[in-house]
């Protein structure tokens, strides 16, 4: 079995693989939901956008529950203590989520104009609400959530939820409501041709303007902001203590990482790059390039976020030495190796079946597709 300080960090990184999974495979299909009522003008043009994705969002959620497992099971600690402080967050989430699986089945069950609008909207929330507030937790993790442990590690929440719709947080929102948007603008301009490939291009090429400017100025912003450094010895092979260190704020500290090694600069340059090569290539209609350089860009603004804070993964600013890191939250060694090996396992499985179903489901859904296949298709 490997040693425990390499597997700290490999499922520091699979974490990480998780999220970036979840991003690009869910968040397309949030983010076709987010432009639904912008894209599609009438009736049929919004089931050509809905069923672009309506075969597989559902098996995309997959992701999502993976990434919460991962979570759970590697970093007890920060689950504990996350799903504690960001609980009416989290809530939030959930109750937008709810419109997805009820939007997509019950939508265009009856011919009601009123009752198929409702319905769109309802869309709308379910994919543009979740990126936002997953944005925003970023934006707080980054600047420290207030928390704190005792003696017996019961973590203690010290903050609101309207503490966390700060400017810095609510910036963040924005830098992930728009990547997620791009995202699903390509996957549209990919699946769709016309009119609605035209709008969802135009839609696309707005959200990865206000990307990268949203981006570079949360990263100028950054620089300001107290991070968080380890100023006492690390053992990386202890077991849970997170009391068991000493950190200090200061401003400039989530720079560290990038001074130390400077090829991780790729990440932001990617996430700044790839959102206008992205639209370029849409206009010039090579789509399925594009959607792979938007895939790109999400995994250089994600990975810009967790390459600043490692090794730290929920720092604290009430109690900055309860900070939770990939040394001091882990599960035990022999957990952390099961899981390693069951994903080496699964892991696969489930990129072929995804990859088996897309390409099963590959090709452009138009107007003609819709009306032919009236009482079956969403």
């Amino acid at each position: 079995m490997l040693d425990y300080p390499t597997l700290k960090i490999i499922w520091w990184l699979l974490v990480g693989v998780l999220l970036i999974g979840f991003a690009i495979m869910d968040g397309h299909d949030m983010g076709v939901g987010t432009l639904l009522p912008f894209v599609g003008k009438n009736d049929i043009e919004r089931r050509v956008v809905i069923n672009t994705v309506g075969p597989h969002w559902d098996g995309n959620q997959v992701w999502f529950i993976t990434g919460g497992g991962a979570i759970f099971a590697a970093w007890p600690l920060v689950y504990a203590t996350a799903f504690s402080g960001f609980y009416w967050a989290m809530l939030v989430v959930l109750w937008a989520l709810f419109f997805r699986p009820v939007g997509f089945d019950y939508r265009s069950k009856i011919h009601n104009l009123t009752w198929r609008k409702t319905w769109d909207w309802g869309l709308f929330v379910g994919g543009a609400v979740p990126p936002v507030i997953f944005g925003v937790a970023f934006g707080n993790l980054l600047q420290g959530v207030p928390f704190q442990f005792n003696n017996y590690l019961i973590s203690t929440y010290t903050g609101s939820f309207w503490q966390l719709l700060n400017p810095f947080a609510l910036l963040a929102g924005v830098v992930s409501s728009a990547m997620i948007t791009m995202h699903g603008g390509t996957y549209l301009a990919h699946r769709t041709e016309g009119v609605i490939q035209t709008r969802a291009i135009r839609g696309a090429s707005i959200a990865a303007l206000i990307l990268v400017i949203t981006f570079v100025a949360a990263g100028f912003w950054l620089q300001h902001i107290d991070g968080f450094r380890i100023t006492s010895a690390v053992n990386s092979a202890s077991l849970p203590d997170p009391l068991n260190k000493t950190v200090i704020r200061e401003a400039g500290a989530w720079m560290l990482n990038y001074q130390r090694q400077p090829l991780l600069w790729i990440l932001p340059a990617l996430g700044i790059a790839c959102p206008m090569v992205a639209v370029a290539l849409m206009k010039m209609r090579y789509t399925l390039s594009a959607f792979v350089v938007s895939s790109l860009s999400l995994i250089g603004v994600i990975g810009t976020a967790g390459a600043s804070m490692f090794p730290f993964i929920m720092p604290s600013s009430t109690m900055p030495s309860a900070s939770l890191t990939i040394w001091d939250s882990a599960s035990s060694h022999l957990s952390l190796g099961i899981m390693f090996w069951a994903t080496l396992i699964f892991m696969p499985l489930i990129v072929l079946y995804t990859s088996w179903a897309y390409r099963v489901m590959r090709g452009k859904v138009t107007t003609t597709q819709i009306e032919a296949n009236e009482h079956s298709a969403y």
